[in-house]
């Protein structure tokens, strides 16, 4: 199995010219593999990919893999609206040493169904010898992979799995059934993760697990061993922490509480912007209670 357990999807620390923290970057790699992470997502959603532009992109993709040093795999995110770009991205991933690439829905264009087929399946095909793992997230992209098409995509030779960010817990059983045991799920929604584990699901990629990367590995492996009430336990601590780092616009409850942990300056690139100053005092309620802040 390529990638399973608790997946950070990293941020991307910036410093006060908003330029990139390699510095930091580092160390929240090396945090996040001491505290048992099972692998890295890098330039995703919580990485700010957004606002990186195409050179500063792949050289984070390739900082962070060379740091991980094969310790853990890397998903390299690739996602574009653009299918160009994205292969571009994909292409780049395979060479520089990505386990697999991470390709999200085309968000603002609002393809049909069979123009997402296209998409992905001219993704994989322009790099037959990486993983994709397709990446559905409506509530961001607008457009939802439906399950006839993840499944048709299932059959393409190097789509491996699903990151499932609906927060729909009937999904799993859906692509289980249609696609079954070997294509991967990985949740994307921190909240569900042990019941999509329960409901077919191989892991998650996680916001959580770069604040709390120990209790988040933990769960999947409680889960693991068959260890059902610990799993569930560490799961009912740690959901205060899942709900306040989505009180506002991820990744920036999170860049907030890294900060509070001096992982990273609590600096964004605009368009996004601190969250505010009511929210930052429930979250150092959350840290203190768990332990992270003083």
């Amino acid at each position: 199995m390529l990638f399973s357990g608790s997946i950070p999807a990293i941020i991307t620390p910036f410093d006060n010219n908003l330029e990139i923290d390699y510095d930091s970057l580092e160390k929240h790699i090396n945090f996040l593999i001491a505290e048992g992470s099972h692998g890295l997502v890098s330039c995703g959603t919580t990485g700010e990919s957004p606002t990186l532009d195409h050179e500063e992109h792949k050289r984070v993709t390739e900082f962070i893999i060379k740091k991980t040093n094969k310790k853990v795999p890397v998903m390299a995110g690739c996602g574009s609206n653009s299918t160009k770009e994205s292969i571009d991205f994909v292409k780049h991933a395979k060479s520089v040493g990505a386990s697999a690439s991470l390709v999200v829905t085309p968000y603002y264009n609002k393809p049909s169904q069979d123009g997402l087929y296209l998409h992905f399946k001219k993704i994989a095909d322009a790099c037959k010898d990486l993983p994709v793992y397709l990446y559905n997230i409506p509530g961001r992209s607008i457009v939802k992979i439906n399950s006839d098409i993840v499944k048709k995509l299932s059959r393409v030779q190097n789509i491996v799995g699903v990151k499932d960010a609906t927060a729909d817990l009937t999904t799993p059983l859906e692509i289980r059934n249609k696609c079954g045991k070997k294509f991967q799920q990985l949740s994307g929604e921190d909240a569900t993760f042990l019941a999509f584990l329960i409901s077919g699901g191989d892991g998650c990629i996680s916001v959580t697990a770069n604040v709390a990367p120990k209790i988040c590995s933990q769960i999947y492996e409680f889960w693991k061993e068959g260890r059902i009430i610990d799993a569930m336990n560490l799961n009912y601590k740690i959901f205060p922490l899942n709900q306040m780092l989505f009180v506002e616009s991820s990744p920036c409850p999170v860049k907030y509480a890294l900060s509070r942990m001096n992982k990273c300056k609590n600096i964004l690139r605009p368009p996004l912007v601190k969250i505010q100053k009511s929210n930052e005092l429930i979250i150092d309620k959350v840290l203190k209670n768990l332990g992270f802040v003083k």
